[in-house]
């Protein structure tokens, strides 16, 4: 139930930080009206509250392999709202981080 609970998490995660940095990228970049910036930033603060609700206690460990979530996520959200296509090299590094994720989350440790 923990790996469920920190894939859900990273999810979350992920739509609310790249979900703010988009709406932030709409307002400045493609002229979206301000209260998209508003809407990004209070958007990434949720990210920084879901990002503690992990359930392990390392800020250094969640913040890396959230790192390699980023990554991917990135990828998928341009797919799904920007009309990118990636090519085997986005594919073949987003499989790379995700990978590094669940080394670093994952692996079993000495406690």
């Amino acid at each position: 139930m923990t790996i469920f609970r920190s894939v859900v998490l990273f999810v979350f995660a992920a739509v609310a930080e790249i979900g703010g940095a988009w709406l932030i990228w709409q307002a400045v970049r493609e002229g979206k009206a301000w209260w998209w910036a508003g809407l990004g930033i209070v958007a990434l603060g949720i990210y920084g509250f879901i990002a503690t609700l992990q359930p392990d206690a390392n800020f250094g460990r969640i913040l890396a392999a959230y790192g390699g979530v980023f990554v991917a996520g990135s990828l998928l959200w341009a797919v799904l709202l920007d009309g990118f296509r990636p090519d085997r090299w986005d594919v073949i590094g987003a499989s790379v981080c995700l990978v590094g994720v669940a080394v670093i989350m994952f692996a079993p440790r000495n406690a």
